[in-house]
Protein backbone atom coordinates (compact mmCIF):
# COMPACT_ATOMS: atom_id res chain seq x y z
CA UNK A 1 0.00 0.00 0.00
CA UNK A 2 1.32 3.43 -1.23
CA UNK A 3 1.24 6.23 1.29
CA UNK A 4 2.04 10.14 0.59
CA UNK A 5 2.65 12.31 3.09
CA UNK A 6 3.08 15.77 2.79
CA UNK A 7 4.61 18.37 4.55
CA UNK A 8 3.95 21.44 3.78
CA UNK A 9 6.06 24.48 5.67
CA UNK A 10 7.98 23.90 9.08
CA UNK A 11 10.13 26.87 9.61
CA UNK A 12 12.02 25.64 6.58
CA UNK A 13 13.18 22.12 8.33
CA UNK A 14 13.32 18.94 7.21
CA UNK A 15 10.45 17.88 9.39
CA UNK A 16 10.72 15.21 12.49
CA UNK A 17 7.39 14.02 12.20
CA UNK A 18 7.47 13.52 8.57
CA UNK A 19 10.38 11.16 9.10
CA UNK A 20 8.45 9.42 12.28
CA UNK A 21 5.46 8.56 10.37
CA UNK A 22 7.27 7.44 7.23
CA UNK A 23 9.12 5.26 9.55
CA UNK A 24 5.48 3.28 11.47
CA UNK A 25 3.63 3.11 8.27
CA UNK A 26 7.02 1.19 6.94
CA UNK A 27 6.86 -0.96 9.96
CA UNK A 28 3.47 -1.78 9.11
CA UNK A 29 4.27 -3.65 5.76
CA UNK A 30 3.19 0.13 3.62
CA UNK A 31 5.51 2.53 1.27
CA UNK A 32 5.73 5.39 2.85
CA UNK A 33 6.83 8.61 -0.35
CA UNK A 34 7.12 11.73 1.00
CA UNK A 35 6.65 15.42 -0.28
CA UNK A 36 7.96 19.21 1.43
CA UNK A 37 6.15 21.42 -0.41
CA UNK A 38 8.54 24.16 0.58
CA UNK A 39 10.67 23.08 -1.33
CA UNK A 40 9.33 21.10 -4.36
CA UNK A 41 6.07 22.15 -6.30
CA UNK A 42 3.20 18.93 -5.78
CA UNK A 43 4.15 16.03 -7.76
CA UNK A 44 0.98 15.00 -9.94
CA UNK A 45 2.12 11.41 -10.19
CA UNK A 46 3.00 10.65 -6.60
CA UNK A 47 -0.75 12.13 -5.46
CA UNK A 48 -2.40 9.84 -8.38
CA UNK A 49 -0.97 7.14 -7.54
CA UNK A 50 -1.06 7.28 -3.66
CA UNK A 51 -3.28 4.73 -1.67
CA UNK A 52 -3.56 7.58 1.27
CA UNK A 53 -2.26 10.84 1.44
CA UNK A 54 -1.73 12.76 4.86
CA UNK A 55 -0.85 16.10 5.44
CA UNK A 56 1.50 17.49 8.19
CA UNK A 57 -0.16 20.74 10.16
CA UNK A 58 2.28 21.53 12.57
CA UNK A 59 1.65 25.07 12.53
CA UNK A 60 -0.55 28.16 10.89
CA UNK A 61 1.40 28.65 7.73
CA UNK A 62 1.37 24.94 6.93
CA UNK A 63 -2.40 24.86 7.22
CA UNK A 64 -3.24 27.76 4.93
CA UNK A 65 -0.84 26.60 2.26
CA UNK A 66 -2.55 22.48 2.78
CA UNK A 67 -5.92 24.26 2.66
CA UNK A 68 -4.72 25.91 -0.84
CA UNK A 69 -3.47 22.08 -2.14
CA UNK A 70 -6.14 20.02 -0.83
CA UNK A 71 -8.45 20.88 -3.74
CA UNK A 72 -5.72 19.78 -6.22
CA UNK A 73 -5.01 16.84 -4.44
CA UNK A 74 -8.79 16.36 -4.47
CA UNK A 75 -8.96 16.57 -7.90
CA UNK A 76 -5.48 14.64 -8.52
CA UNK A 77 -7.05 11.56 -6.89
CA UNK A 78 -10.22 11.34 -5.60
CA UNK A 79 -10.01 8.04 -3.64
CA UNK A 80 -7.29 8.17 -1.61
CA UNK A 81 -8.07 8.45 1.92
CA UNK A 82 -7.00 11.57 3.26
CA UNK A 83 -5.38 12.69 6.54
CA UNK A 84 -4.22 15.87 8.76
CA UNK A 85 -2.04 15.92 11.53
CA UNK A 86 -0.57 18.12 13.81
CA UNK A 87 -1.17 21.09 16.24
CA UNK A 88 -3.66 22.81 13.65
CA UNK A 89 -5.08 19.63 12.33
CA UNK A 90 -8.08 19.42 15.29
CA UNK A 91 -8.45 23.20 15.67
CA UNK A 92 -9.47 24.08 12.07
CA UNK A 93 -11.61 20.46 11.66
CA UNK A 94 -14.12 21.81 9.85
CA UNK A 95 -12.14 23.55 7.21
CA UNK A 96 -10.02 20.25 6.47
CA UNK A 97 -13.52 18.23 6.73
CA UNK A 98 -15.22 20.08 4.09
CA UNK A 99 -11.83 19.44 1.88
CA UNK A 100 -12.66 15.47 2.68
CA UNK A 101 -9.98 15.16 4.74
CA UNK A 102 -11.09 12.17 7.35
CA UNK A 103 -8.76 11.35 10.00
CA UNK A 104 -7.37 14.21 12.17
CA UNK A 105 -4.83 13.61 14.49
CA UNK A 106 -2.64 15.74 17.49
CA UNK A 107 -0.14 15.31 19.74
CA UNK A 108 1.57 11.75 20.01
CA UNK A 109 -0.93 10.20 17.36
CA UNK A 110 1.14 8.75 14.45
CA UNK A 111 0.43 5.55 15.22
CA UNK A 112 -3.37 5.93 14.95
CA UNK A 113 -2.18 7.75 11.47
CA UNK A 114 -0.46 4.84 10.01
CA UNK A 115 -3.27 2.53 11.09
CA UNK A 116 -5.83 5.04 9.28
CA UNK A 117 -4.05 5.41 6.05
CA UNK A 118 -2.59 1.57 6.15
CA UNK A 119 -6.86 0.97 6.38
CA UNK A 120 -5.67 -1.22 9.82
CA UNK A 121 -8.35 1.01 12.28
CA UNK A 122 -10.12 3.94 12.41
CA UNK A 123 -13.61 4.66 10.66
CA UNK A 124 -14.30 8.04 8.93
CA UNK A 125 -16.97 8.92 11.95
CA UNK A 126 -14.38 8.37 14.54
CA UNK A 127 -11.23 9.30 12.94
CA UNK A 128 -9.99 11.79 15.36
CA UNK A 129 -7.07 11.18 17.79
CA UNK A 130 -5.53 13.83 19.91
CA UNK A 131 -3.69 11.38 21.74
CA UNK A 132 -1.41 12.29 24.91
CA UNK A 133 -1.04 9.03 26.20
CA UNK A 134 3.03 8.30 25.87
CA UNK A 135 4.02 6.65 22.56
CA UNK A 136 6.50 4.04 21.28
CA UNK A 137 9.10 5.91 19.36
CA UNK A 138 10.97 5.11 16.27
CA UNK A 139 13.85 6.48 14.46
CA UNK A 140 12.48 9.05 12.12
CA UNK A 141 12.79 7.45 8.01
CA UNK A 142 14.15 10.55 6.61
CA UNK A 143 15.03 8.73 3.15
CA UNK A 144 12.07 10.09 1.49
CA UNK A 145 12.35 13.48 2.29
CA UNK A 146 14.45 16.03 0.81
CA UNK A 147 18.42 16.74 0.99
CA UNK A 148 19.39 18.96 4.58
CA UNK A 149 20.89 21.17 2.30
CA UNK A 150 17.81 21.98 0.41
CA UNK A 151 16.23 23.48 3.26
CA UNK A 152 17.15 26.65 5.01
CA UNK A 153 20.73 27.02 6.64
CA UNK A 154 22.23 28.91 9.54
CA UNK A 155 24.40 32.12 8.29
CA UNK A 156 27.38 32.62 10.39
CA UNK A 157 28.38 36.31 11.60
CA UNK A 158 31.29 35.30 9.56
CA UNK A 159 29.37 35.05 6.13
CA UNK A 160 29.67 31.35 6.13
CA UNK A 161 26.71 28.98 6.35
CA UNK A 162 26.19 25.16 7.61
CA UNK A 163 23.75 22.73 6.60
CA UNK A 164 20.92 22.27 9.44
CA UNK A 165 19.29 19.55 10.51
CA UNK A 166 16.61 19.23 13.18
CA UNK A 167 15.20 16.99 16.12
CA UNK A 168 12.59 17.07 18.69
CA UNK A 169 14.10 15.95 22.33
CA UNK A 170 10.52 16.58 24.01
CA UNK A 171 7.11 16.94 22.38
CA UNK A 172 4.15 18.90 23.85
CA UNK A 173 4.84 21.68 26.88
CA UNK A 174 4.39 21.74 30.41
CA UNK A 175 3.19 25.37 30.72
CA UNK A 176 -0.34 26.93 29.66
CA UNK A 177 0.62 30.47 28.06
CA UNK A 178 -3.12 31.10 26.85
CA UNK A 179 -2.22 32.12 23.36
CA UNK A 180 -0.29 29.25 22.31
CA UNK A 181 -1.38 26.56 20.20
CA UNK A 182 0.27 23.85 22.15
CA UNK A 183 -2.03 24.48 25.26
CA UNK A 184 -5.32 23.62 23.49
CA UNK A 185 -3.65 20.35 22.68
CA UNK A 186 -1.45 19.22 25.04
CA UNK A 187 -2.83 20.81 28.07
CA UNK A 188 0.00 21.03 30.24
CA UNK A 189 1.56 18.20 29.17
CA UNK A 190 4.93 16.59 27.66
CA UNK A 191 6.44 13.48 26.58
CA UNK A 192 9.97 13.02 26.49
CA UNK A 193 11.73 11.27 23.57
CA UNK A 194 14.13 8.47 24.31
CA UNK A 195 17.60 10.03 24.12
CA UNK A 196 18.54 7.16 22.24
CA UNK A 197 15.71 7.76 19.40
CA UNK A 198 17.11 11.86 19.69
CA UNK A 199 21.14 10.45 18.72
CA UNK A 200 20.24 8.24 16.09
CA UNK A 201 18.14 10.40 14.53
CA UNK A 202 21.04 13.30 14.85
CA UNK A 203 23.86 10.43 13.86
CA UNK A 204 21.75 9.86 10.54
CA UNK A 205 21.65 13.72 9.58
CA UNK A 206 24.82 14.43 10.12
CA UNK A 207 25.98 11.35 8.24
CA UNK A 208 23.29 13.51 5.67
CA UNK A 209 25.71 17.01 5.69
CA UNK A 210 24.26 18.18 8.83
CA UNK A 211 26.92 20.85 10.61
CA UNK A 212 24.07 22.16 13.11
CA UNK A 213 20.62 20.74 14.72
CA UNK A 214 17.84 23.22 15.63
CA UNK A 215 15.82 21.19 18.25
CA UNK A 216 12.01 21.79 17.74
CA UNK A 217 10.91 21.48 21.64
CA UNK A 218 8.88 24.02 22.18
CA UNK A 219 10.81 24.22 25.61
CA UNK A 220 14.13 22.37 25.89
CA UNK A 221 14.34 22.70 29.52
CA UNK A 222 10.62 21.28 29.87
CA UNK A 223 12.63 18.15 30.79
CA UNK A 224 16.18 20.02 32.54
CA UNK A 225 17.72 16.65 33.31
CA UNK A 226 16.65 14.81 30.04
CA UNK A 227 17.92 17.96 28.00
CA UNK A 228 21.15 17.54 29.46
CA UNK A 229 22.05 14.31 29.08
CA UNK A 230 20.85 15.22 25.58
CA UNK A 231 23.25 17.68 24.88
CA UNK A 232 26.24 16.14 26.45
CA UNK A 233 25.81 13.36 24.30
CA UNK A 234 25.55 14.93 21.32
CA UNK A 235 28.82 16.59 21.84
CA UNK A 236 30.63 13.47 22.87
CA UNK A 237 29.54 11.99 19.77
CA UNK A 238 29.88 14.86 17.59
CA UNK A 239 32.18 17.35 19.35
CA UNK A 240 32.07 19.66 16.15
CA UNK A 241 28.22 19.98 15.46
CA UNK A 242 26.93 22.75 16.96
CA UNK A 243 22.72 23.32 17.77
CA UNK A 244 20.39 25.94 19.03
CA UNK A 245 17.16 25.03 21.01
CA UNK A 246 13.61 27.50 22.38
CA UNK A 247 13.56 27.88 26.18
CA UNK A 248 11.51 30.02 28.22
CA UNK A 249 12.78 33.31 30.11
CA UNK A 250 11.56 31.56 33.32
CA UNK A 251 13.31 28.24 32.78
CA UNK A 252 16.54 30.43 31.80
CA UNK A 253 16.36 31.95 35.14
CA UNK A 254 14.98 29.07 37.24
CA UNK A 255 17.62 26.39 35.16
CA UNK A 256 20.67 29.02 35.30
CA UNK A 257 23.08 26.36 36.04
CA UNK A 258 22.67 24.78 32.67
CA UNK A 259 23.85 27.69 30.76
CA UNK A 260 27.33 26.90 30.92
CA UNK A 261 26.18 22.99 29.75
CA UNK A 262 24.50 24.37 26.75
CA UNK A 263 27.53 27.09 25.76
CA UNK A 264 30.40 24.24 26.38
CA UNK A 265 28.41 21.46 24.12
CA UNK A 266 27.89 23.69 21.03
CA UNK A 267 24.99 26.06 21.44
CA UNK A 268 24.89 29.07 19.16
CA UNK A 269 20.96 30.23 20.01
CA UNK A 270 18.37 30.47 22.43
CA UNK A 271 15.38 31.50 21.24
CA UNK A 272 12.86 32.59 23.68
CA UNK A 273 9.15 33.50 23.61
CA UNK A 274 9.13 36.85 25.37
CA UNK A 275 6.58 37.97 23.76
CA UNK A 276 6.20 41.63 25.10
CA UNK A 277 7.95 43.86 27.87
CA UNK A 278 4.53 45.42 29.70
CA UNK A 279 3.16 43.87 32.30
CA UNK A 280 -0.29 43.87 31.46
CA UNK A 281 0.41 42.13 28.00
CA UNK A 282 2.37 39.73 30.05
CA UNK A 283 -0.23 38.67 32.45
CA UNK A 284 -3.23 38.49 29.49
CA UNK A 285 -1.16 35.65 27.60
CA UNK A 286 -0.25 34.08 30.91
CA UNK A 287 4.08 34.04 29.59
CA UNK A 288 5.00 33.57 33.42
CA UNK A 289 8.02 36.03 33.33
CA UNK A 290 8.18 39.92 33.65
CA UNK A 291 9.93 42.29 32.03
CA UNK A 292 12.96 42.09 35.09
CA UNK A 293 13.21 38.80 34.67
CA UNK A 294 13.82 39.21 30.51
CA UNK A 295 16.39 41.70 31.28
CA UNK A 296 18.12 39.36 33.73
CA UNK A 297 17.95 36.23 30.98
CA UNK A 298 19.30 38.51 28.50
CA UNK A 299 22.30 39.49 31.04
CA UNK A 300 22.89 35.71 32.26
CA UNK A 301 22.87 34.99 28.54
CA UNK A 302 25.55 37.06 27.99
CA UNK A 303 27.23 35.89 31.07
CA UNK A 304 27.83 32.69 29.71
CA UNK A 305 28.70 33.55 26.03
CA UNK A 306 25.12 32.38 24.76
CA UNK A 307 23.20 34.13 21.71
CA UNK A 308 19.86 35.06 22.87
CA UNK A 309 16.69 35.42 20.42
CA UNK A 310 14.01 36.79 21.57
CA UNK A 311 10.69 36.50 19.99
CA UNK A 312 7.90 39.38 20.44
CA UNK A 313 3.68 39.46 19.64
CA UNK A 314 4.29 42.88 18.96
CA UNK A 315 0.79 44.01 18.21
CA UNK A 316 -1.97 43.09 20.79
CA UNK A 317 -5.39 44.62 21.70
CA UNK A 318 -3.34 46.00 24.82
CA UNK A 319 -0.55 47.10 23.08
CA UNK A 320 0.30 50.85 23.01
CA UNK A 321 1.97 53.78 20.85
CA UNK A 322 3.93 53.62 24.40
CA UNK A 323 4.07 50.38 25.14
CA UNK A 324 5.57 49.58 21.67
CA UNK A 325 8.26 52.44 21.67
CA UNK A 326 9.09 51.30 25.06
CA UNK A 327 9.61 47.94 23.53
CA UNK A 328 11.78 49.58 20.74
CA UNK A 329 13.95 51.69 23.17
CA UNK A 330 14.36 48.49 25.35
CA UNK A 331 15.88 46.35 22.48
CA UNK A 332 18.04 49.35 21.44
CA UNK A 333 19.69 50.03 25.30
CA UNK A 334 20.10 46.26 25.70
CA UNK A 335 21.97 46.06 22.34
CA UNK A 336 19.25 43.35 21.10
CA UNK A 337 18.68 45.01 17.80
CA UNK A 338 20.84 42.63 16.07
CA UNK A 339 19.39 39.51 17.65
CA UNK A 340 15.42 40.08 16.83
CA UNK A 341 14.34 39.25 13.22
CA UNK A 342 12.68 42.47 12.16
CA UNK A 343 8.96 40.28 11.51
CA UNK A 344 9.15 39.87 14.95
CA UNK A 345 8.55 43.71 15.25
CA UNK A 346 5.37 43.30 12.90
CA UNK A 347 3.59 40.44 14.45
CA UNK A 348 -0.05 40.38 15.06
CA UNK A 349 -1.65 38.04 18.10
CA UNK A 350 -3.96 35.24 15.79
CA UNK A 351 -6.79 33.57 18.12
CA UNK A 352 -6.91 30.54 17.01
CA UNK A 353 -10.27 27.55 17.46
CA UNK A 354 -9.64 26.63 21.06
CA UNK A 355 -7.20 29.15 22.21
CA UNK A 356 -7.66 29.45 25.99
CA UNK A 357 -7.11 33.15 25.45
CA UNK A 358 -10.84 33.21 24.89
CA UNK A 359 -11.39 31.95 28.97
CA UNK A 360 -10.37 35.73 29.60
CA UNK A 361 -13.50 38.06 28.96
CA UNK A 362 -11.66 41.01 28.07
CA UNK A 363 -10.61 38.59 25.28
CA UNK A 364 -13.83 37.23 24.50
CA UNK A 365 -15.79 40.15 24.21
CA UNK A 366 -13.61 41.78 21.60
CA UNK A 367 -13.17 39.24 18.91
CA UNK A 368 -15.64 38.63 16.24
CA UNK A 369 -16.87 35.29 15.06
CA UNK A 370 -14.70 32.98 13.92
CA UNK A 371 -13.72 33.25 10.53
CA UNK A 372 -12.66 30.14 8.70
CA UNK A 373 -10.57 32.11 5.87
CA UNK A 374 -7.95 33.45 8.57
CA UNK A 375 -8.18 30.18 10.76
CA UNK A 376 -8.83 32.52 13.78
CA UNK A 377 -11.18 35.12 15.45
CA UNK A 378 -11.02 38.12 14.08
CA UNK A 379 -10.09 41.63 16.29
CA UNK A 380 -9.74 45.09 16.25
CA UNK A 381 -7.50 47.14 18.27
CA UNK A 382 -9.38 49.92 20.20
CA UNK A 383 -7.24 52.49 18.79
CA UNK A 384 -7.27 52.60 14.18
CA UNK A 385 -3.83 53.91 14.58
CA UNK A 386 -2.20 50.84 16.16
CA UNK A 387 -3.97 48.43 13.47
CA UNK A 388 -2.54 50.62 10.88
CA UNK A 389 0.74 51.26 12.37
CA UNK A 390 1.00 46.98 12.68
CA UNK A 391 -0.25 47.22 8.47
CA UNK A 392 3.03 49.81 7.64
CA UNK A 393 5.59 48.27 9.62
CA UNK A 394 4.26 44.49 8.64
CA UNK A 395 4.74 46.27 4.41
CA UNK A 396 7.92 47.61 5.43
CA UNK A 397 9.71 44.82 6.80
CA UNK A 398 8.38 43.00 4.12
CA UNK A 399 9.99 45.25 1.22
CA UNK A 400 13.10 45.27 3.36
CA UNK A 401 13.44 41.81 3.58
CA UNK A 402 12.99 41.67 0.13
CA UNK A 403 15.81 43.79 -0.52
CA UNK A 404 18.25 41.94 2.12
CA UNK A 405 18.92 45.30 4.21
CA UNK A 406 20.35 44.33 7.32
CA UNK A 407 18.13 44.32 10.81
CA UNK A 408 19.81 47.79 11.93
CA UNK A 409 18.62 49.14 9.03
CA UNK A 410 14.86 48.08 9.25
CA UNK A 411 14.32 48.78 13.00
CA UNK A 412 15.41 52.41 12.33
CA UNK A 413 12.65 52.89 9.93
CA UNK A 414 10.50 50.93 11.79
CA UNK A 415 11.26 53.19 14.97
CA UNK A 416 10.65 56.79 12.44
CA UNK A 417 7.44 54.94 11.79
CA UNK A 418 6.40 54.62 15.50
CA UNK A 419 7.71 58.34 16.00
CA UNK A 420 5.41 59.55 13.12
CA UNK A 421 2.39 57.80 14.67
CA UNK A 422 3.96 59.40 18.26
CA UNK A 423 3.94 62.78 16.79
CA UNK A 424 0.43 62.67 15.23
CA UNK A 425 -1.48 60.52 18.25
CA UNK A 426 0.53 60.79 21.25
CA UNK A 427 2.31 64.37 20.57
CA UNK A 428 3.10 65.03 24.34
CA UNK A 429 4.88 61.69 25.36
CA UNK A 430 9.09 63.05 24.27
CA UNK A 431 9.83 59.45 24.73
CA UNK A 432 8.23 58.73 21.34
CA UNK A 433 10.49 60.94 19.54
CA UNK A 434 13.93 59.58 19.73
CA UNK A 435 15.86 56.87 19.52
CA UNK A 436 18.80 56.37 21.49
CA UNK A 437 22.16 55.36 19.83
CA UNK A 438 22.21 51.93 18.34
CA UNK A 439 25.47 50.23 18.99
CA UNK A 440 27.95 48.85 15.93
CA UNK A 441 25.53 46.62 13.31
CA UNK A 442 26.19 43.04 15.23
CA UNK A 443 24.19 40.27 14.65
CA UNK A 444 23.71 36.20 15.46
CA UNK A 445 23.25 33.16 13.54
CA UNK A 446 19.99 33.25 11.63
CA UNK A 447 18.36 31.25 9.04
CA UNK A 448 18.71 31.51 5.77
CA UNK A 449 16.28 30.83 3.47
CA UNK A 450 15.20 27.33 1.57
CA UNK A 451 16.49 26.11 -1.24
CA UNK A 452 13.58 24.99 -3.14
CA UNK A 453 11.97 26.19 -6.27
CA UNK A 454 10.73 29.87 -6.80
CA UNK A 455 7.44 28.97 -7.14
CA UNK A 456 6.38 26.84 -3.86
CA UNK A 457 8.85 28.72 -1.47
CA UNK A 458 6.72 30.15 1.00
CA UNK A 459 5.31 32.92 -0.57
CA UNK A 460 6.33 36.35 0.95
CA UNK A 461 9.03 36.83 3.28
CA UNK A 462 7.00 37.61 6.04
CA UNK A 463 5.73 34.41 5.82
CA UNK A 464 8.82 32.83 6.06
CA UNK A 465 9.89 34.28 9.60
CA UNK A 466 6.61 35.17 11.52
CA UNK A 467 6.50 31.54 13.37
CA UNK A 468 10.32 30.96 14.11
CA UNK A 469 9.24 31.41 18.03
CA UNK A 470 8.67 28.11 17.56
CA UNK A 471 4.82 26.94 17.12
CA UNK A 472 3.23 29.87 18.67
CA UNK A 473 -0.07 31.46 18.06
CA UNK A 474 0.90 34.27 15.73
CA UNK A 475 0.11 36.04 12.39
CA UNK A 476 0.00 38.53 10.22
CA UNK A 477 -3.03 41.09 9.90
CA UNK A 478 -2.92 40.76 6.06
CA UNK A 479 -3.36 37.19 4.94
CA UNK A 480 -0.90 36.35 2.23
CA UNK A 481 -1.66 35.18 -1.39
CA UNK A 482 -1.14 31.58 -1.95
CA UNK A 483 1.06 30.48 -5.45
CA UNK A 484 -1.44 27.73 -7.19
CA UNK A 485 -1.54 24.54 -7.25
Amino acid sequence: MKVLLISTYELGRQPFAVGLAAALIEGRGGEARCLDLSVDTLDDEEVQTADAIALWLPMFTATRIALAALPRIRQLNPEARLGAWGLYAPLNATALREHGVEFLGAAECEHYLAGFLMGQTGSPEEATAVALDRMEFEVPDRAGLPALDRYARLRMPDGTERVVGSTEATRGCKHVCRHCPVVPVYKGRFHVVPADIVMADVDQQVSAGAQHITFGDPDFFNGPGHARAVVEALHARHPGLSYDVTVKVEHLLAQRELLPVLQRTGCTLITSAVEALDERTLSFLDKGHSRADFVTAVELCRDNGLNLQPTFVAFTPWTTLESYADMLRTLGELDLVGNVSPIQLAIRLLIPRGSWLLDVPEVSDLVDDFDEALLGYPWKHPRPEMDALQREIEALVDADARADRHRSQTFEAIWDLASRYARRHAPGDARLHELPPLPARATIPYPSQSRGTAERSPPRSSWLCFESSSRLGVTLLAAPQLTPF
